[in-house]
């Protein structure tokens, strides 16, 4: 299984073309990082690079948004300005995909995050998210729902309307067209 997480040379060298220039389009996102350093990480965790193409080929738009020190690991965060555009209409988890008798969805977001190689955000991260920008203004993305919330039969989820961050809760096995997730990923 680990081998299909390679990206032939062509692949990664083009991956590493387009995350280049996103850094540089937005450099608000990550002040005082260089990206020779981010590159450098990257090209020596192959799975890594997987999982941002992964991030990239959902929709995701991934960039790096902090350098945690303690780690010396770059997080990268789905950017995208709407939520990822081919992780949407999935409901929260396998038991509330199982669950429904009737128009179940074709994944859910905790499986689809596992299989990517990528943690879904937390509403924290989230908040954080949007400090660098407008995200999720006409859509919403799945957020971590925390274990009382989720023994309950809900998931929660947020967007941004109004110059505000809002989190709701939904049942965890609704869906909607408008509603994907965002990933982080640790390098």
């Amino acid at each position: 299984m680990e081998d299909n997480k390679k990206l032939s040379a062509t692949q990664q060298a083009e991956l590493l073309s387009i995350l280049k220039a996103r850094f540089e389009k937005n450099e608000n996102r990550h002040l005082g990082i260089e990206w020779a350093k981010v590159q450098a990480k990257l090209e020596g965790n192959t799975t890594k690079l997987w999982s941002l193409n992964e991030m990239e080929r959902t929709g995701g738009e991934p960039d790096v948004v902090d350098y945690d020190e303690k780690t010396s690991e770059y997080i990268f965060y789905d950017c995208s300005v709407e939520s990822p555009k081919f992780r949407r209409s999935i409901c929260y988890d396998r038991q509330a995909q199982e669950s429904r008798k009737e128009n179940k969805p074709q994944n859910n977001v905790i499986d689809m995050a596992a299989a990517m190689g990528i943690e879904l955000l937390t509403e924290e991260q989230y908040r954080a998210l949007q400090m660098l920008g407008n995200f999720d203004t006409k859509t919403s993305s799945w957020v971590k729902t925390p274990a009382e919330i989720r023994k309950l039969g809900g998931a929660i989820f947020a967007d941004f309307r109004y110059g505000k961050v809002f989190v709701y809760h939904n049942g965890a096995e609704s869906y909607y067209g408008a509603r994907a997730f965002r990933g982080s990923l640790r390098v």
